[in-house]
């Protein structure tokens, strides 16, 4: 039987630094949603948030001990990310690394992302 395609992956910093974010919120959480939004001078963003519960059409997404939840409208957007945490001398933050992102923005606060084609989906099928 061949193991299920999951639409985002996490390398080891990430669910780790994930995994520390829940352990210190305030409430029990059901994982963290990811998601883009348009907006920015590239056209979109994306976004990372508490989730509180799964909603019918998310995709699930459990990977290294840690529950993501992919906004159903963001799963072709995001198909094949690779979610990292990355910490530097000025600045800690996730990284997405995102084959179907086509440019960022100057800042960093925004992309452009092309959804991914027919033929990846099927190759995830």
């Amino acid at each position: 039987m061949r193991p299920q395609f999951k639409v985002v992956s996490l390398t080891e910093a990430a669910a780790e630094k994930i995994k520390a974010i829940m352990a210190n919120a305030d409430e029990p959480f059901e994982g963290v949603r990811v998601g883009v939004k348009n907006g920015g001078c590239a056209g979109m963003s994306y976004t990372m948030e508490y989730a509180q519960s799964v909603n019918p059409l998310d995709e699930v997404v459990e990977d290294k001990g840690v529950r993501v939840l992919i906004d159903p409208k963001a799963v072709l957007f995001l198909l094949g990310t690779q979610m990292d945490y990355v910490t530097d001398k000025l600045s800690a933050q996730f990284v997405f690394n995102n084959p179907n992102q086509t440019s960022a923005c100057g800042c960093g606060e925004s992309v452009a992302i092309t959804p991914a084609s027919g033929e990846a989906l099927a190759a995830t099928a």
